[in-house]
């Protein structure tokens, strides 16, 4: 695989606004983002800006910015919009997808999101942890229905949903919002209307398994904070306060 890590950022947050450029401890979220990514060294990081204010801080902490479209609908469509000024020749095979509000993701698992992409049965690979009841119980937290074998790491994603998944007593898988794609995977998905269930949840995979592409999950320690509300913000604050 040759990699390259690309991470969508846009101001008009509706919960946050603003929120890639918010200050946490001295340093934008967005460089926070940025700096977990090139401490993966899988391969170039290119960060795709909705805005100029973006695109500078970026630049200004060393990093690599494209401007694209504000007007494009999701992430998915901002990378790929990126990926098409960065990489014309597609010289890198496999993208990650990293969303510009995990500043403490731990810079290992964009390594564990390609391991499923080594089955050529995968198009798309992403991330799952165990979830606590409390996360279960959270429309905000995305559940994956999906059953690991016995000392396997790496099983099919079967459905993704705001409610708890799969019913009766078991393990219950709390999504994680990093994806690897193939690179023809991501020129599919995009190409790809919105479908029901998609419109139906709110949650952008789902397009892909109605289009019957498969998606393979990684599962890793615990899922990574995010920051989508003032109060995840003071959160981040204080873990990263206290980071090596």
């Amino acid at each position: 695989m040759t990699p390259i890590i690309l991470i969508p950022a846009r101001l008009a947050s509706t919960r946050l606004p603003g929120k890639p450029l918010a200050d946490i401890c001295g340093l934008p979220m967005i460089v926070h983002v940025l700096n977990r990514a090139r401490e993966a060294a899988l391969g170039p990081v290119v960060v795709a800006c909705a805005e100029a204010e973006i695109a500078q801080v970026v630049t200004d902490a060393g990093g690599t910015a494209i401007l694209t479209d504000p007007m494009l609908p999701s992430g998915s469509d901002r990378i790929h919009a990126a990926l098409q000024n960065f990489d014309a020749a597609g010289a890198y095979d496999v993208i990650i997808n990293l969303q510009g509000d995990l500043p403490g993701i731990p810079p290992d698992y964009l390594g564990a999101v390609l391991a499923p992409l080594a089955a050529e049965v995968y198009e798309i690979a992403t991330l799952v942890a165990a979830a606590t009841p409390e996360e279960a119980a959270l429309p905000s937290v995305v559940k994956c229905a999906c059953a690991f074998a016995p000392g396997q790491n790496i099983a099919p994603a079967l459905y993704f949903s705001r409610n708890v998944i799969p019913s009766a007593d078991g393990p219950l898988w709390h999504h994680i919002g990093v994806y690897a794609y193939r690179r023809a995977a991501l020129e599919k998905f995009v190409s790809l209307p919105e479908s029901p269930l998609e419109r139906r949840e709110k949650l952008e995979q789902l397009r892909a398994l109605e289009a019957g592409m498969r998606i393979g999950v990684a599962r890793v320690a615990q899922a990574p904070f995010g920051v989508d509300t003032p109060a995840d913000l003071e959160h981040a604050r204080k873990i990263l306060e206290h980071a090596p």
